[in-house]
């Protein structure tokens, strides 16, 4: 159960990765460990008790995702149809209310889904993801050397309109030398607000750019796989991502 909150002072990190005996699934509940989430009809009810790593603190509160109009079509990232994303609820309000540390906000949300059925480092040598306002950017990078290239805008009854994609722009590197990209309008300023993830493999970005002539401040992604099966970046996992039989 992967559970990240971002403040000023520095982030909260958990996701432990856990046996089959610490799971229990139903048609409406997923328990892992000491972490719920529950589907009630209209919204999604998370209980969270996590232990942060690699610095050991208490993660512990609960959230509800009420989404909007859900969007039903999910879209391949491969050409066999072996992995898909769906942004499920594009548009949706969360309540957040956590005891350990003390916060809580209630605001606009988005959630979206990603499944496969074999690793992602077998089909898949890279991909950039970004989303501003309504819009969602996808460029994955596959191993047999194409690439695919998804641009989204969500309406708000939940459907997806294809666009032609702007052009791609490169981000400074992070700190562990993992390339960013982004697709703006041509000529648009682009900047690095924040980043709020830089692992050896992976990076998590605000930015600020504009789309489709609207100014918009975007969450971005970057993931290098190639750079994720390599042995020293596996034998650093268990530092943030500790296992529990």
């Amino acid at each position: 159960m992967n559970m990240v909150l971002y403040q000023p002072q520095g982030g909260y990190w958990a996701m432990t990765e856990r046996g089959a005996g610490h799971l229990m699934r139903k048609a409406d509940q997923f328990t892992l460990g000491p972490s719920t989430l529950r589907w009630d009809g209209h919204g999604l009810e998370a209980e969270i008790s996590e232990i942060c790593a690699p610095m050991p603190r208490r993660l512990r509160g609960h959230f509800r995702l009420t989404p909007g109009p859900l969007q039903s079509q999910p879209f391949d990232l491969d050409a066999a149809g072996r992995h898909r994303w769906q942004p499920l609820a594009p548009c949706a309000r969360i309540e957040v209310k956590f005891d350990q540390p003390d916060l809580s906000w209630s605001g606009a949300a988005y959630f979206d889904t990603n499944d496969g059925d074999r690793p992602l480092a077998q089909d898949f040598s890279s991909w950039h993801w970004s989303r501003g306002g309504n819009k969602i950017l996808y460029d994955v990078k596959r191993r047999d050397g194409t690439s695919h290239a998804l641009s989204l805008c969500m309406a708000t009854d939940g459907t997806a309109h294809h666009f032609t994609p702007p052009p791609p722009r490169d981000l400074p590197r992070t700190k562990w030398r993992v390339a960013r990209q982004i697709r703006a309008d041509e000529g648009a300023p682009v900047s690095v607000i924040k980043t709020l993830e830089d692992a050896p493999f992976y990076a998590r970005s605000l930015i600020s750019t504009s789309l489709r002539g609207e100014r918009v401040t975007c969450v971005q992604e970057s993931l290098d796989l190639d750079r994720f099966t390599k042995p020293w970046v596996q034998m650093m996992l268990p530092f943030r991502m500790p296992r529990r039989g």
